[in-house]
């Protein structure tokens, strides 16, 4: 039976041109319904077989997300979703495909008012599968930086959030709203996106806001507001309540649970949404049983003979980054026939595609990079302190001191017998396989 806690999507097509504010290139949207549990998916219908991108946290790329949030499939990018999927969260739309013909999409006034008009005007018709909630039962909370993040229990999805600028015209604001369709057309939907003149021509010299102007963006100069008229006396923290309900689109569900931002951005948002999925169990952890022998380990890597320098895993721990894994050395190795056959010494090179193997097999126990290659950029700091010869155990353990988007930097040591032999600092990039 369909009612309101039915999945919804969009009654029939629709679609709207405009630019995007940090390419300038102009971009056509269409929108079209979808079938429950389908989700947001984009479809880039100018690249060669129309790749899409599911809009879920997995598919961020965090390596870009600087005043704006980009969701990526390999080498296809979509640039600036986050206007379009609050407008699609305020207005309650679970899924709909979104074909758009360049790698951003349009800004329209700098607000998702644009997107809230086109999709109102088609309206959207309930599917016969109830939706499915992501409930916060206990706090969840996030403090890093200057930025904190908290969601408590709720019944309904509910946002409030501070901003907190050394400014005479912005200062100390905050607002909060609980989330429904009307609330977001009239409170939330027109406040349009800002940023501060001082700030304008380094963004640009980095490739952004080759867009932006005082038509789709507020400006805040030295002293003021550029604009001749606000929208909202607090338009400026209305806006980061409309990003941040784009940001927790990335869910894949919709959320039960009263959000509160301190100081947070696109970067962090993202982060507490991996955070709510993690604590609420919508973020399985490895299905990995230990220790790992080696028919799950080739599972784990792409490495073959005489290649695959790790027989054993005995440790993954994916809250604090770290890997353990164990290499038995024997003289039948391939190797020793031509490195020193005479007096037989595990190469040092080896050693280090032991430390990147183990590195690899953690990064692929995340479910957000299962499935990818986890390639060096770069080996640094590496020492080789002792010969690893014929009948060594090695225990190699890697630490990684962060993972970024699909880039990761670990430092990994190697001992024997409880003596470390070899160290280095690794720097990995996830790509698809």
């Amino acid at each position: 039976m369909k009612n309101d806690c039915s999945q919804k999507t969009i009654a029939k097509p629709c679609s709207m041109r405009g630019i995007g504010i940090h390419t300038g290139s102009e971009t056509e949207v269409s929108f079209k319904p979808a079938g429950a549990d389908e989700g947001i998916r984009f479809v880039r219908t100018d690249l060669p077989g129309k790749p899409e991108i599911l809009a879920t946290v997995d598919n961020v790329d965090l390596d870009q997300v600087v005043r704006q949030t980009v969701i990526r499939n390999g080498e296809t990018q979509i640039r600036t979703v986050e206007h379009v999927l609050a407008a699609l969260t305020g207005l309650g739309i679970d899924n709909v495909v979104i074909e758009l013909d360049s790698c951003e999409l349009p800004v329209g006034d700098g607000s998702a008012l644009p997107y809230v008009d086109v999709l109102a005007e088609v309206g959207t018709v309930s599917l016969d599968t109830p939706r499915q909630y992501i409930e916060v039962k206990e706090p969840i909370c996030m403090v890093e930086d200057s930025v904190e993040m908290v969601a408590i229990p709720a019944s309904r999805l509910e946002v409030t959030f501070k901003i907190d600028y050394d400014h005479p015209a912005v200062g100390i604001r905050s607002a909060s709203f609980a989330i429904d369709p009307e609330t977001f057309r009239k409170e939330i939907a027109p406040a349009r996106t800002f940023c501060f003149l001082k700030d304008v021509e380094d963004l640009r010299k980095k490739g952004l806001l080759r867009g932006g102007s005082l038509e789709n963006a507020i400006v805040i100069g030295d002293e003021e507001i550029l604009n001749e008229d606000l929208r909202y006396p607090d338009e400026i923290v209305r806006h980061k309540v409309l990003d941040t309900l784009g940001d927790l689109a990335l869910l894949g569900k919709p959320l039960k649970a009263h959000v509160i931002g301190v100081r947070s951005g696109h970067f962090y948002n993202v982060k507490f949404v991996d955070k709510i999925l993690e604590k609420t169990g919508h973020r399985p952890s490895a299905d990995h049983s230990l220790p790992m022998g080696v028919e799950a380990i080739r599972n784990s890597l792409p490495h073959r003979y005489p290649f695959l320098m790790v027989d054993r895993i005995v440790e993954l721990d994916q809250k604090k980054l770290r890997g353990v894994g164990l290499k038995n050395v024997s003289v039948n190795e391939p190797f020793f026939q031509g490195h020193w056959p005479n007096r037989p010494v595990m190469p040092g090179v080896l050693l280090i595609e032991s430390m990147a193997q183990v590195g690899g097999v953690l990064l692929d126990s995340f479910p957000q990079f299962r499935g990818r290659l986890a390639y060096l950029l770069s080996i640094d700091k590496v020492k080789l302190r002792r010969p690893v010869v014929p009948g060594d155990q090695l225990r190699i353990e890697t630490q990684f001191e962060k993972i970024r988007g699909r880039t990761g930097k670990a430092r990994s040591e190697v001992f024997v017998d409880g003596k470390l032999v070899a160290e280095a600092e690794m720097v990995y990039r996830l790509v698809e396989n």
